[in-house]
């Protein structure tokens, strides 16, 4: 039999009915199946048009629309169900549930093929002793059961592969939907607690082996019922070579079972290395443009060599033992039908047995070696599939510490000041508010808090006197939209980049404008031959044939033109020229006229456009004005701006007190050589 016929028989799938099945599922599930999309999405933190592009309800306890035989047509899923993800064994358990429909379709057509192929055997011996006998009648008879079985073998064969492709694509799709659905709900939050390219790694190849468990048990069962009852057959057939086959075929089945725990963990840790080495390049591949400005390229590349040569070691333990596991059960089959041959020709010599029947129960024996190999087939699947369960269970199992379904009506989105009670920062409505922090994490985290429904636990913060936290996930983005320092660009058209929720008051002419994209467009039509109109032009994959301060400005645009009640920007221009940077602070104070906006950042051209600064020291607000005052009586504010060091911040410090005290230039001077003369005896020393 060949494997591509047999429902995928084998170590792995056929190549081509998983290409053919990638490219179903990502036709189908557009976002949620589409690799490079549901990889930025583990990283974007521009929440609202990735909340808005998974509108996936949680669904009732009680529901019980998953019972319905899924159809690939139907992706992606209206709801994919709630995982239970306590453990690997649990998921693949909830999996198989809400399979249910397609694993009894796939039951019922592997039963149809492998009784079908079991049963031509005895329509063999039956056609030989109707030829010994000279019955025209029975060879008439066995001819018809022949093309009778024949028949059930093509359409069982053929309904069989169908079914299993059926229930592997939709059972991929499902993990992929609940998968981007939990890091829709997460956000940038997610990255923080498990690694990315983790995630990336769980939403393809994990993705793969668990949908191979599913689609792969429905055909073990039909070849588990199909051996009980060809046993069962023979033995009524033919007691005394039957009995022989009825005792030898389960001690084949279970033979290898000892060597299973062995090769399971073998499988573990290979998957284990093959997971670290995804992320490993995951992380480089994203790092890469900075990886060469600093001259690291070859230090990360040899950290994955020696992470790829290690998942080929563990490949290579790991195949020696499946190796074994195969030969095995090769070997006794083998040996079994020796005994049976030898036996039934002893039995045949003395008239006990017909040529005919010894003939049945030899080619009974051949033919089942056929079903046997899908315990070895299972075995494999669930040994592969277990940590790739466990691996997509721990994503799963994470939860936001708010709820995310909040405790307040989310029809009415809030308005008005923007309130942290944990660090007193107030940002008026309808005011540019910059914020000025010295630790960069401490701004994320304060962004993110801004945000509402925050990663760590605390005291909520207040819009227009309303918890963000106590309202629906999806409200809260819609009214507060942060843009964390990293915004990923997602691949396909400007236009599409641009299509995202938004008020429609600002149009893309004027977002691009005000992010000063005008450069970026003109890169982007001359990289797309086929494309006229910058609006046409197609970006690739994170934007990495762009600079980095071009896709920060595209990102800035497109934060602009959703026109949010509340927008949060941190470092919106940590990658962009000084005049650039001019014209844009220009230019977004100008579009958000009369909209509230919190930017993080030091940079003083920004600083210089705000409203209100707010300096954020040791979790804190510590001073409140404009820029220029603070940059002139607050030390700590001017320590961030300007990047001053510790020896000048000591003698801007001397130099201040001593004209506090009057002693005039003269003093001011002796206080001037004294700090000169010890920075001299520093250098001196060092």
């Amino acid at each position: 039999m060949s494997r591509r016929r047999t429902g995928l028989m084998g170590r792995r799938m056929d190549s081509r009915i998983c290409a053919a099945a990638r490219k179903t599922v990502c036709v189908r599930t557009r976002c949620d199946a589409n690799l490079s999309r549901f990889a930025a999405a583990v990283r974007d933190p521009f929440r609202a048009p990735v909340s808005d592009r998974l509108p996936i309800p949680i669904p009732s306890p009680t529901d019980t629309s998953h019972w319905d035989v899924m159809q690939i047509r139907d992706l992606p899923y209206p709801d994919p169900g709630v995982p239970d993800a306590r453990s690997g064994p649990r998921f693949l358990w909830w999996l198989f549930r809400n399979q249910l429909g397609g694993q009894l379709k796939s039951l019922a057509w592997g039963l149809l093929h492998f009784l079908s192929v079991s049963a031509l055997p005895f329509c063999v011996g039956v056609a030989i002793q109707a030829v010994v006998d000279r019955s025209g009648a029975r060879l008439a008879l066995a001819g018809g059961l022949l093309a009778l079985c024949s028949a059930g073998n093509a359409i069982g064969d053929t309904f069989l592969h169908r079914t299993a492709v059926t229930n592997w694509i939709t059972a991929a799709a499902r993990v992929q939907q609940v998968l981007a659905r939990k890091t829709a709900q997460l956000g940038s939050a997610l990255t923080r607690r498990v690694a990315a390219g983790e995630v990336v790694a769980v939403s393809t190849g994990d993705v793969e082996k668990i949908g191979w468990f599913v689609e792969a048990w429905s055909r073990f069962t039909a070849a588990a019922v199909t051996i009980v009852v060809v046993c069962v057959g023979l033995v009524v057939y033919q007691p005394a070579l039957g009995v022989i086959v009825a005792v030898g075929l389960p001690v084949l089945a279970i033979a290898v079972l000892p060597l299973l725990p062995r090769a399971t963990r073998r499988a573990d840790f290979q998957r284990e290395k093959a997971g670290r080495a995804t992320e490993l390049a995951s992380d480089t591949v994203a790092g890469l443009r900075v990886l060469r400005g600093i001259g690291g390229e070859e230090l990360f590349l040899d950290r994955y060599r020696r992470a790829s040569q290690d998942v080929r070691h563990a490949a290579v333990r790991s195949a020696r033992m499946w190796s074994l596991i195969s030969a095995i059960q090769v070997l006794l089959p083998g040996l079994l039908l020796i005994v049976v041959i030898w036996y039934g020709v002893h039995l045949a010599r003395e008239g006990r047995v017909t040529v005919g029947e010894l003939v049945a129960v030899y080619s009974s024996i051949m033919i089942l070696t056929y079903p046997l190999r899908h315990f070895e087939e299972i075995a494999m699947a669930y040994s592969f599939s277990r940590p790739s369960a466990r691996r997509a269970a721990r994503v799963l199992s994470l939860e936001r510490v708010t709820d995310t379904e909040g405790s307040r009506d989310g029809s009415d989105v809030p308005s008005g000041d923007l309130y942290d009670p944990a660090t007193g920062l107030l940002a008026p409505t309808g005011r540019f508010t910059a914020v000025v922090c010295g630790d960069p994490d401490t701004a994320g985290r304060l962004a993110e808090r801004l945000g509402g429904h925050g990663s760590e636990e605390g005291t909520p913060v207040l819009l227009g006197g309303v918890p963000l936290d106590e309202l629906p996930l999806d409200c809260a983005r819609t009214a507060v939209l942060v843009q964390d320092k990293d915004p990923v660009l997602l691949s396909g058209t400007l236009r599409e980049l641009l299509d995202v929720p938004r008020s429609g008051d600002v149009g893309p002419e004027e977002a691009l404008a005000a992010a000063q994209c005008e450069d970026v467009l003109a890169a982007l039509v001359q990289g797309s031959l086929d494309a006229e109109d910058p609006m046409d032009a197609r970006i690739t994959e994170r934007g990495r044939s762009l600079s980095g301060g071009q896709r920060q400005r595209l990102a800035l645009a497109r934060s602009l033109i959703t026109d949010a009640e509340v927008l949060v920007l941190d470092e919106p221009t940590s990658a962009v020229d000084s005049h650039t940077e001019a014209r844009i602070a220009q230019g977004v104070r100008d579009l958000r006229a009369g909209r509230t906006t919190v930017v993080f950042t030091s940079s003083p051209l920004l600083l210089d456009r705000a409203d209100r600064v707010v300096l954020v020291h040791e979790g804190e607000v510590a001073a409140v004005g404009v820029h220029r005052e603070l940059l002139h009586g607050e030390p700590r504010y001017r320590a961030v701006v300007t990047r001053e060091t510790d020896e000048e911040a000591a003698l801007h410090t001397a130099l201040n007190e001593d004209d506090a005290v009057g002693e005039g230039p003269r003093s001011g001077s002796a206080a001037l050589n004294h700090v000169l003369k010890e920075l001299e005896e520093i250098e001196e020393s060092a």
